[in-house]
Formats: C-alpha cells, sequence, structure tokens
C-alpha cells in the first residue's frame, strides 16, 4: 500500500473564512451546524456539550477515581461547586443530559488493537480514547457509591420532602428547584425563547433581524449586561425611540435617542418620556444604535431585561443568550409581576414613579439588572420564602414540631443524583452494586441487557450496564492473556521495526543508529551478518519512524552503496496495509501531525527527493541516485537542489521554534515532546485546532525539509505514549536481548482466533446499538477493564464521547 495515498486524495488548502456582512442584506437562513472554534467538530450543533483532553493527558493512564471525577463533574458541574476534571474539559456541561457507562469485563488494550480492524464502532464513533489501568474492584460498584468530593451539599439540594407542601407547587420551585445555581441555569434555551416569542436566528419574520453574532459559550462567569428601551407608535407599529444599556455594574454604556424611521403617531410620553421636541434634532438612526451595541457587547455576554423579547424586536437585534425578569419571578397562570412592583419588593427602590414623565429607561436597564444578580446570588428556594407575602400573597401555617429530624445527607454519587430528582440505574448480572433493589435490573446474558435497557420508554439520568460475556468466555485463562499479549507486543514491534541494508564494510550498529534516527527515535539496533553482506533490523519507538525510513532512506547511497529498506515479511504483517490505512483514518489522529528535526550530520547522508513527507503518491523504492563519499563518513546531501551544509548549533527541537514554524498552518492546539529525563527530544507530536492546518503543513513540506523538518500524518494512537512500549515489562524483556522471534509464542489455533474475532465483532455490534439508543447530550464511557492478577497484568481502554446529532 502506498500510505501516502490518504494524505492527497482530498484537497488539503486552506480555505479563508469570509466574513459575515454586518447588514441583513442577505436573508437569514436556519443554522443547522455552527462552528464552535474547532475544525474538527463542525458537525455538532451550536453550543453543544462536547469534552476535549490535552494530547499530553492522553498519553498516561487514567484511574477509576480520575473516570470519576468526569463523572461526577458531568453530572453536577459547577453548580454542585465542583472544578473541571485535572486531566480533561467538559464544554457546555450544563447541556450533559445523561450519563451512560458500560462496564466490558474481560478485555484489554491488546485484545482491542489485535482485533482493530474488526471494531468499527468503537475506533470510529468515540473520539477520545486513553489507557484504562486494571483494578480488581467492583467498578460499577464503586461508581454508585464513591462520595462526591468538595460538594456544597445545601447548595446543590434541599430534599423536596423537607419543604412545606405549599411551595412544592410554586411556579417558581416548581421551574428551577430549590437549589441556587449560577446564571446559566437561568439563561433562556431556544425552546424557551420561542415560546416567548423572542427573535430567533432563522425563524420566519427575523429575516431583517441583524445577530449580535454572540455565538460562543456562556459560563457562570460570564458578564450580565442590562438593557431597556423605549418605544413610538408610528403608521408602521413600534419603533424604537431611545435605547439604554448597562454593564454588570450597573454603569450605564449607552444611552441613545433614536430617530424613528416612519412618521409618529403616537409619542407615549407618559411612558416613554419621549416627546417630539426630543427627537426633531436627533439623526441617530436604528442601524447607529445596533452597531454601537455590537461593540459594546463582548462576545460571551447575557442579556438582562423585563419582557426582553420587546426591547430585542424594537432593535432588530437577535442575540442568544438572555435572562428575562419577567420569567424568573413567575406568578401562577403564566402572569408576569410589572417591574415596577418588584423594584419597590426586592430592591427596595421606587422607579417608574407619577411625578416622572415616563420611564427611564437607564433605571429600568438596572432595575432588571439588579434583580437578576438577586435571584442568581439567593437561589429561588430563599427568593420565595423571603418574599413569599409580599409578592404571592399568602404564607405558610408553621407544621407541627414533632416532625423527625431530617437524617444527615448521602454525598454517595447515587444517592445525590437521587436526591435532586435524577434517576440511576444498573443493568447487569447480580452483583454487589450499592443501590436501592428497585434500582437493579439483573440479567442472565448480554443480549437481555441490550434489549431491556433500549426498550425503555425514558432512559435513566445515570445507567450503568455490565457486559460480561467476554470474561466468561475468557475465565481462568490468564495463560492464555499472557500468550495473547506477547503476540500483540510482538506484532507491534514488527510494525515499528525495518530491515535495512546491505551495509558497507566496517559499517557499525552506532553509524545505523545515525543515519535511520533522522526519522524519530530509534529504540534498538540489531546488525545482522550474513556470510556475504552487512544487513541490520531497525525497531522505531513509533510507527510513524518505519514509515518515514521506507520513504526517506530506501535507496540511500551510502559510501558507495544503494541500501533498501523493507518491511519484515511475517504473519503479523500480511494485513498491515489495511491496519496503516485504519490507523492513519483514525478519528483520534484527524488533526495531529508527526515532526522529526533532521539531525546535521545524519541529513549530510541524505539525498532526498521533493517525494519525502508523503507529499506524492509515486515516490520509487530506488529512485535515490547514488552519492558521493565525504571524508569517509555519508554522502553530502542535496536536499530540493540545495546543497546541505553541517550545522553549528543542535538541531533537537524546543516548544517555541515548533510553535514559530507551524502555526502559520493552523491553530495548534497541543504540542508535546516525549523524550527522557535529561535529554532533548527528537520528535514532536502536534495537535491543531482543525485538519485544515494539519493538510497544510502536509502541503508545505518541501519548504519545512528546507528548515531540517519531516511531517508525517500522526499514526499512532496518541494515548499510547510508544506503540511498542506498552507496558515496562515488555521493554524490559527486549532489552535483554530477546528478539520478537524468541519472545512470540505459538499462534493461536483458528479456531480459537476466529472465535475471539467474532465475539468481539458482536460486542462492537452491541455497543453500537447502546450508543444509539442514547438521548442526544448523554456522556458515553466504555471501560474495557483489563486484566489483574498474581501472574498477569494488563492495561485496559477508556472510550469516551457525548453523543449528539449531525
Amino acid at each position: 500500500m502506498d500510505s501516502s495515498g490518504p494524505i492527497t486524495s482530498a484537497s488539503c488548502d486552506i480555505k479563508k473564512r469570509k466574513k459575515e456582512a454586518p447588514l441583513e442584506h442577505e436573508g437569514i437562513k436556519r443554522m443547522k451546524t455552527e462552528e464552535e472554534g474547532d475544525g474538527d467538530l463542525q458537525r455538532r450543533p451550536s453550543g453543544s456539550a462536547r469534552l476535549s483532553v490535552h494530547l499530553d493527558c492522553l498519553q498516561r493512564p487514567i484511574t477509576l477515581a480520575e473516570l470519576m471525577e468526569l463523572l461526577h463533574f458531568a453530572a453536577l458541574g459547577k453548580g454542585g461547586g465542583l472544578k473541571q476534571p485535572s486531566w480533561c474539559r467538559v464544554h457546555h456541561q450544563r447541556k450533559v443530559s445523561g450519563v451512560n457507562v458500560v462496564i466490558v469485563e474481560g478485555l484489554t488494550q491488546s485484545l482491542f488493537y489485535k482485533n482493530y480492524l474488526s471494531v468499527e464502532h468503537l475506533k470510529t464513533s468515540y473520539t477520545t480514547r486513553i489507557t484504562f489501568t486494571p483494578s480488581s474492584n467492583n467498578v460499577a460498584s464503586e461508581i454508585f457509591s464513591l462520595e462526591v468530593p468538595n460538594l456544597d451539599f445545601l447548595s446543590v439540594s434541599k430534599p423536596e420532602e423537607t419543604l412545606h407542601k405549599a411551595l412544592k407547587h410554586h411556579p417558581v420551585i416548581t421551574m428551577f428547584g430549590t437549589q441556587r445555581r449560577g446564571l446559566t441555569a437561568y439563561v433562556l434555551s431556544q425552546q424557551q425563547m420561542i415560546k416567548n416569542h423572542y427573535p430567533v436566528k432563522g425563524f420566519p419574520g427575523f429575516e431583517e433581524f441583524l445577530s449580535t453574532g454572540s455565538d460562543v459559550c456562556v459560563t457562570d462567569d460570564s458578564p450580565l449586561y442590562g438593557l431597556d428601551c423605549e418605544m413610538c407608535l408610528t403608521e408602521k407599529g413600534y419603533e424604537l425611540a431611545r435605547a439604554s444599556l448597562v454593564d454588570s455594574d450597573g454603569n450605564c454604556v449607552l444611552d441613545e435617542l433614536v430617530k424613528p424611521q416612519n412618521r409618529v403617531f403616537n409619542y407615549l410620553t407618559k411612558f416613554s418620556g419621549i416627546t417630539a421636541a426630543m427627537l426633531r434634532p436627533i439623526t441617530t438612526t436604528l442601524r447607529d444604535v445596533q452597531a454601537k451595541i455590537r461593540m459594546l457587547l463582548p462576545d460571551n455576554a447575557v442579556l438582562v431585561g423585563h419582557s426582553l423579547n420587546n426591547d430585542l424586536i424594537a432593535l432588530k437585534l437577535i442575540h442568544q443568550h438572555v435572562i428575562d425578569t419577567s420569567l424568573l419571578y413567575r406568578r401562577e397562570f403564566g402572569q408576569k409581576f410589572k417591574l415596577k412592583v418588584l423594584a419597590e419588593a426586592l430592591l427596595k427602590r421606587q422607579i417608574q414613579t407619577e411625578e416622572k414623565r415616563g420611564h427611564n429607561p437607564t433605571e429600568d436597564a438596572v432595575a432588571a439588572l439588579e434583580l437578576a444578580q438577586y435571584f442568581i446570588k439567593t437561589g429561588p428556594l430563599q427568593v420565595v420564602e423571603l418574599h413569599l407575602e409580599e409578592l404571592w400573597g399568602y404564607t405558610v401555617e408553621e407544621e407541627s414540631p414533632k416532625r423527625t429530624p431530617a437524617p444527615s445527607p448521602s454525598y454517595r454519587f447515587a444517592d445525590v443524583l437521587q436526591t435532586l430528582g435524577r434517576s440511576v440505574a444498573y443493568f447487569g448480572k447480580r452483583a454487589d452494586v450499592a443501590l436501592d433493589l428497585s434500582h437493579q435490573c439483573w440479567y442472565s446474558s448480554d443480549k437481555e441487557i441490550l434489549t431491556s435497557f433500549r426498550k425503555q420508554m425514558k432512559h435513566p439520568f445515570l445507567s450503568v450496564l455490565q457486559l460480561s460475556s467476554f470474561s466468561d468466555h475468557l475465565k481462568g485463562s490468564c495463560a492464555h492473556q499472557q500468550q495473547l499479549y506477547h503476540n500483540v507486543c510482538a506484532n507491534l514491534l514488527d510494525m515499528c521495526a525495518v530491515f535495512a541494508g546491505p551495509f558497507p564494510a566496517g559499517f557499525s550498529k552506532r553509524d545505523v543508529r545515525r543515519l535511520f534516527c533522522c526519522c524519530g527515535p530509534v529504540r534498538k539496533v540489531q546488525m545482522l551478518n550474513t556470510s556475504v553482506r552487512m544487513h541490520a533490523k531497525v525497531e522505531f519507538w513509533m510507527l510513524e519512524g518505519a514509515m518515514l525510513a521506507l520513504k526517506v532512506l530506501n535507496g540511500l547511497s551510502v559510501l558507495g552503496q544503494t541500501i533498501k529498506v523493507q518491511r519484515p515479511v511475517n504473519e503479523s504483517t500480511l494485513d498491515l496495509d489495511l491496519n496503516l490505512d485504519a490507523l492513519m483514518r483514525d478519528e483520534l489522529n484527524t488533526n495531529r501531525l508527526y515532526v522529526v528535526k533532521l539531525r546535521h550530520d545524519a541529513a549530510q547522508g541524505l539525498n532526498i527527493s521533493t517525494r519525502v513527507n508523503g507529499c506524492l503518491s509515486d515516490a520509487k523504492c530506488s529512485g535515490f541516485p547514488p552519492g558521493r563519499q565525504m571524508n569517509g563518513l555519508l554522502q553530502t546531501a542535496k536536499i530540493n537542489g540545495k546543497q546541505l551544509h553541517p550545522c553549528t548549533t543542535k538541531s533537537e527541537l524546543c516548544e517555541e521554534s515548533v510553535r514559530k514554524t507551524f502555526s502559520r498552518f493552523g491553530s495548534i492546539k497541543s504540542l508535546v515532546l516525549p523524550g527522557k529525563h535529561g535529554k532533548h527530544a527528537r520528535h514532536a507530536c502536534i495537535e491543531f485546532e482543525s485538519p485544515e492546518g494539519k493538510c497544510a503543513a502536509l502541503n508545505s513540506s518541501e519548504h519545512l525539509l528546507e528548515d531540517s523538518y519531516l511531517v508525517w500524518p500522526s499514526v499512532t494512537p496518541p494515548h499510547l505514549l510508544t506503540w511498542v512500549g506498552m507496558t515496562t515489562k515488555r521493554k524490559t524483556e527486549m532489552e535483554e536481548g530477546e528478539t520478537a522471534e524468541e519472545q512470540r509464542p505459538d499462534s493461536l489455533d483458528d479456531g480459537s482466533q476466529d472465535q475471539e474475532t467474532g465475539l468481539l465483532k458482536k460486542l462492537d455490534h452491541r455497543l453500537n446499538k447502546i450508543f444509539n439508543s442514547l438521548p442526544d447530550g448523554t456522556l458515553s464511557v466504555v471501560l474495557l477493564l483489563g486484566l489483574t492478577s498474581t501472574t498477569c497484568d494488563h492495561p485496559g481502554l477508556c472510550f469516551l464521547e457525548i453523543k449528539n446529532g449531525s
């Protein structure tokens, strides 16, 4: 297979994004998807929940405790007093609609990669894959029973059982519950905006409205801005006459009189305070005010107002993030309090008084802002309890003091969720799960578990499924697992190895290492002496190193001797082309690039044509002309027609130079320079924000080569620090001098292999059905537990994805 094919099959030119026109001369179309900044997430709906893990964190295993950090935050968020997990980040956490964990016993990371071509769903549907350290504990039970740390329980919940029965059905409590939350809990959803007649992008009637362009997500730290407008009645209906905007501190940042576009019938002076004399000299137009508001509002601003939909309609503006105080302080049967009443009752302030001529929009904007801030700070329950009589007109009678004291709250994950009214459930075989019997569903087979889970009309917020058919098949077969593990390690080692030669007489192991390290870090060199000529087996730490060596060094003339570089040919490499193609198209590697810096002494010996870096798909195996000898070492190289001279400085990579060189191709999301302690890194793993950045770098490989950079699309899974160094045990064995052939056990019989592959395909199919049945916004976790015993210890895998509709 020509592995450069997938790189050049599609155009990778950087596309310039057109700026959105500031005026509404183009019709507004309904948006199916919107970018959030990551190019590989374009298929996601705007503002949808997602998960990201830094490349550096991907390259170390996670424990069950670290996984629980993620589950706790995804379920409870900052409103529960929790911080982002230490190893990953959940974006738009408040839009996570549920958590589903599938636990698969008896399946290891080695088995996954041994059958990599058979597990289509797992390798394509999950954009995060990270090594999971094996655990001998009952994982399902621990998920339910581990306590949520640093939980401000009083702020997270107040059990409804302790509420007076008169408050249980209060409109504020019914809508917002009893817990105190951040401002994001009160931002109207798109459905709520539509229901309350807000201008929404893409909907009929709002084609001429201008969007503020605030499409970024908001957080509990986003700034609040108060807005209020006054209108006049014209021949075309109500039109804007005055607009006021205040910042989160109540400072007025805009207060403008506006000239209506049409003839005024009634200035509504009693309410607006606007007179004909006031508007006569005004030249400010609606477009001017729109432009000023767009300029003043930060990208993550939340607009606050009282019946704010009327103000936005008058402004002909669309803003995605709003809080409406008329909907915070709710009354029965959909009625609304006047702003004047709320300000007097809660802020102890008189506004819109009779002695004033009309309303002051700045004063009203400040009042709405402070009412929202008060509600967020105080919490819905306390707002109702403190102002029940003066706003809602009734009191609650004291109940009998003989009530039994409420039990002390439980901080276990399942108990916290149930206290918040979120359902939890366990599906699996009978196990020691810390959950009420009513929430446990026990089954005798994985098929029954799958059928029952998919038939549910409403999915529980937290669901844990434990599949064990694979572990039943492997029960009591640790020796069998050890054999499979060694086979997989040996196969991976073969993928990272090349044979090279013949070399000139006297060519040493050190010379071979210096020559091949231009393609990546070399793990081991083994000299192979035949009766006539000398060859070498070179083992790279990374699969990309072997792929580059085939492209760059095959056909090189060394001291007048043309060498050939080729793959090992054995049973493990029969499907190598298929594996390379699948790995190159892996979702995990979409935005990632492998970079190596040529050392000056090795670069001196390379006569590299413009076909390197996988840019052209027609590279020949022996297309490099013989060179000439230089000082008895290697030939002088000509790269892209330019003579390459020895450098006076070291060529090791540093983060500053790599970022400076590659940031011109696109925004860099993360950069990792693996290297042993005390030694400089010789290769880098770059993750771009979008695949266009990676493609642009590959297309510019000729220019990068002039700066001594070789690039290749990432193939090695990012959660493995090295492809062959999956475990310390395997590396130690190989360092002791045993070859892969010596370590490779006998292959499994065909029947066992077929049974194993069939089970994995069936498991993958079942996991796909579970994933497809989950509601959008669900955090889906698949845990391959690995194996832990006194005789064998093999890591598992954790697959993570927040499901979102395409």
